[in-house]
């Protein structure tokens, strides 16, 4: 004759199905919370990412661009109307043909560790205030965590973009080091929609598609490592979980 369950010393007896249930359920919510909290947390950083570091540095071009009146490294008495023109007019080829426009290639990137146009010594001459970024004399640098939790660094540069340059021609603000899903949060917020070839956010080299056609999803997605050759946008990386994810350069056209 088998015992009776109250027969049996509680220290003795096992857990019921119910209380089995109820601690599994428990364990499901609190997995759920903490993958939650983990969309949520990225979600907040990449939302800081913008207002605090992307739009802070539109905010200070055109800052620079009212109190001189020129783009950033342009000419103020002979202006060009292009990031780096003073630039453009020091190159042989261009004075040789009188400073002619017609069929102008692009005089190059003002950034903050560029030798002979700096991007930061402008901004300080012309009383603009910079984003902090990541620290003083790096304010063109912001550092974050990718999906899979480790550090990634975000540059800041101005171009100016000739016409037929696939991501947009004109000046633009040149975004390095945006983890996939990062660059699409961004897109979105700005454009309304995630199209890496539409709009004034878009990704660096992408090939434009024809008139009245769909647009293009970003070329990479963060299944990739950062050694990646073949990323695509929706294709199967195989990133491990302690990989850096891989990186995209966006254009994001400016107002003036």
């Amino acid at each position: 004759m088998r015992p009776s369950t109250l027969s049996i010393p509680r220290s003795q007896r096992g857990f019921t199905l119910v209380e089995m249930a109820v601690v599994l359920a428990v364990i499901g919510l609190v997995l759920g919370a903490v993958m939650i909290g983990k969309d949520v947390q990225r979600n907040a950083e990449y939302t800081k990412i913008k207002q605090k570091f992307v739009d802070q540095w539109a905010v200070a071009y055109n800052a620079y661009y009212q109190r001189t009146g020129v783009p950033v490294g342009d000419s103020q008495v002979q202006p060009q109307l292009m990031v780096n023109g003073q630039g453009w007019l020091a190159d042989t080829n261009n004075t040789a043909s009188g400073g002619d426009m017609t069929n102008a290639s692009s005089p190059g990137e003002v950034c903050a560790d560029t030798q002979t146009v700096n991007l930061r010594d402008l901004m300080l001459h012309a009383g603009v205030e910079m984003p902090p970024g990541r620290a003083e004399g790096f304010e063109d640098r912001y550092v974050y965590l990718d999906s899979n939790g480790n550090p990634q660094e975000i540059k800041v540069c101005f171009r100016w973009n000739p016409p037929g340059t696939d991501s947009g021609a004109g000046n633009v603000m040149v975004i390095s080091g945006l983890t996939p899903d990062l660059a699409r949060f961004l897109d979105q917020s700005v454009d309304g929609q995630a199209d890496a070839q539409e709009g004034v956010f878009r990704e660096a080299g992408i090939t434009a598609s024809g008139d009245n056609q769909p647009g293009t999803q970003w070329g990479a997605n963060n299944t990739y490592a950062m050694d990646a050759s073949n990323a695509t946008g929706t294709g199967d990386g195989s990133a491990l979980d302690e990989s850096q994810i891989v990186t995209v350069t966006a254009h994001y056209k400016m107002n003036q």
